[in-house]
């Protein structure tokens, strides 16, 4: 509706997570650098959390692309599942051509699968998104095909990926022997404001706009104030401040229209879940090799 009025030739602010549009700002190459080396390197178990709206499912979406034809790979986002029914969708996913009805003969089959990609030098990767909802009988389930590996090399490559609360299943008792298997992790934070208004200005650019800028410099002020720097606020509260901008007759967006956008949204100021500062302890390894994918 609104594309025109500013010389866009797309809408820069969508909710799907286009890989076209990945912004890579510190924490997200970082966590991007992760999921790219650990699939690459075959370390086997990956996990990667992060408050909702953070970006999580975007990176994974991008992480998907940038994977080359040797490269297999399932992507369950709906993980609510009994185990036989994760095992025909995982199936499904991979195309294996198997008459199963116990889970041992799917285990058995899976194996097989598994090593004759192997021996082709073939990599095969299982992403669970929204893993916080999966059942404690689940998560052991998804240990279990952790378990599947030569003397020399993982079979398959698992990436868990959820909301914070995944952190506090894994620290059960119950699920240390899951947790221990964990090779590599990466907890997402939220943009900090620098990062945020980069983040606008590139997905415009993308949108193909051309202007001496849209947004003013209070109105990314007031935009930060309201979102807390999660992309998935911004993209809504950037949209919506685009089209009242549009209705109001102006290419300017400032900090009053982004204020009436994020009180209809009910959104007042950092969300608390999100609040912390982000950590910088223990990642310089990664930050190091995030370069690779800049």
């Amino acid at each position: 509706m609104y594309r025109s009025h500013y010389g866009l030739a797309k809408n820069p602010f969508e909710m799907t997570p286009d890989p076209a549009f990945l912004h890579l700002g510190e924490a997200h190459r970082e966590a991007f650098a992760t999921l790219v080396y650990a699939v690459r390197a075959r370390k086997g178990f990956v996990l990667l959390t992060g408050e909702v709206g953070t970006g999580k499912t975007m990176l994974l979406h991008s992480l998907l692309a940038r994977m080359d034809a040797d490269t297999l790979s399932a992507f369950i986002f709906n993980p609510r599942l009994e185990p036989l029914d994760f095992f025909r969708l995982l199936f499904d996913e991979y195309e294996i051509d198997a008459k199963c009805s116990t889970k041992a003969e799917y285990l058995l089959a899976l194996n097989r699968f598994l090593i004759d990609r192997l021996k082709k030098n073939l990599s095969t990767v299982l992403i669970v998104d929204e893993a916080q909802n999966l059942s404690a009988e689940m998560l052991e389930e998804i240990r279990l095909l952790s378990n599947l590996e030569t003397a020399t090399s993982k079979l398959l490559q698992i990436v868990l990926v959820g909301q914070p609360e995944l952190k506090g299943m894994l620290a059960r008792p119950e699920l240390r022997q899951l947790r221990q298997r964990i090779v590599l992790r990466f907890d997402l934070q939220p943009m900090d404001e620098s990062e945020m208004r980069d983040y606008i200005n590139e997905r415009l650019a993308l949108a193909g706009y051309t202007g001496e800028g849209v947004f003013q410099r209070s109105a990314f002020r007031e935009l930060y104030r309201a979102t807390g720097g999660v992309p998935r606020l911004i993209n809504i509260v950037c949209d919506g401040s685009l089209l009242q901008g549009y209705a109001r007759e102006t290419v300017k967006i400032d900090a009053k229209i982004v204020r009436v956008i994020a009180q209809d949204l009910e959104l007042d100021g950092v969300p608390k879940a999100v609040a912390a500062p982000r950590a910088k302890e223990g990642r310089g390894w990664f930050r190091g090799i995030s370069g690779l994918f800049r």
